[in-house]
């Protein structure tokens, strides 16, 4: 695991772009402050099923509420309908029949059926071309990279989702405060860092033909702690990020602090890479040792990485 080191001086001479405070809630500043698979199977749904036996199958196991798939545990009507588990849970009444769904009577051989079926991804529509074990689906789809992405400005009530190839898009349209570097080295320079109470300084780099975030952080953590959390994130999916790599210094008279890591995708987001640990993290001690004038500089390289 990276962890950040304390070594002797120097500082490298590089863009630089200035970024002013503002409170947690706001969205992108100029750069300113923000206050293989498991077991086979021989039959494919979805995209592998063209046989009329394939088709007649996917519509027996297709909830006629939400259309999504019914996977085991099937539970059934007292007529024999089926209805998805998330669904059933919501209604009353059978969706077919409007007879009682209690009590609740499984359907072992549909489960059966089921368990020897190998099922898209729900978001084939987008490009996952994935099919799974239905032990595998919901875990698959919590992290699939073709599943929408949310507006990755931290601090920010943006409730925009979208592909990945629509995100550069949406910030330059709808946040247009962001400010873009290009460059494999930068100087990310935020200002006001003892601004109270949390606060978020946001950038972008473009280099090697990608868009990188770069955040800032603080938050308190109790009264009278703060902590500093800095890190990149790659506008990417996590497998393109291996590809990567960034180091972060924080240079002073006689020392500096340095942290080297691969980038995350902002699939995953600064919140994950916080709790996670993947990010440079200092006090408010340490940041003062590097600050001038309430002022903080950190030079931002990205490399590739050779697989």
């Amino acid at each position: 695991m990276s962890r950040p080191s304390v070594i002797g001086p120097g500082a490298k001479t590089c863009i630089k772009q200035h970024l002013s405070p503002s409170t947690a809630t706001q969205t992108l500043l100029t750069i300113q402050p923000n206050s293989n698979l498991g077991s086979s199977a021989s039959l494919v749904l979805g995209q592998g099923a063209v046989s009329p036996q394939h088709h007649e199958l996917s519509s027996v196991l297709e909830c006629p509420v939400c259309f999504d798939y019914v996977l085991p545990p099937i539970l059934q009507c007292q007529a024999g309908h089926l209805v998805c588990n998330q669904c059933r849970e919501k209604l009353n009444c059978c969706p077919t029949c409007r007879g009682s769904l209690t009590p609740s009577i499984r359907n072992l051989a549909m489960e059966k059926v089921a368990s020897a079926v190998l099922f898209p991804c729900k978001y084939a529509s987008t490009g996952c071309m994935l099919t799974l074990h239905h032990t595998e689906k919901c875990d698959h789809e919590e992290l699939c990279d073709f599943r929408p992405y949310a507006c990755p400005c931290p601090g920010a009530s943006c409730k925009w989702q979208g592909s990945l190839d629509a995100i550069m898009p949406h910030l330059v349209h709808q946040h247009k405060s962001i400010t873009t570097l290009q460059g494999e080295d930068i100087v990310f320079l935020a200002t006001d860092i003892n601004l109270p109470g949390a606060v978020d300084w946001v950038m972008m780099q473009s280099c090697f033909s990608r868009h990188f975030m770069l955040v800032l952080e603080k938050q308190e953590k109790f009264e009278g702690h703060q902590q500093f959390f800095a890190v990149v994130l790659l506008v990417g999916t996590r497998k393109q990020a291996e590809n990567f790599a960034y180091r972060l210094e924080l240079n002073g008279h006689r020392r500096r602090l340095t942290w080297e890591a691969t980038p995350c995708s902002i699939h995953e987001g600064v919140g994950a890479a916080i709790l996670n640990s993947e990010c440079l993290v200092f006090d408010t001690a340490i940041a003062q040792l590097f600050a001038d004038r309430g002022n903080l500089g950190i030079n931002v390289t990205i490399s590739t990485c050779c697989q």
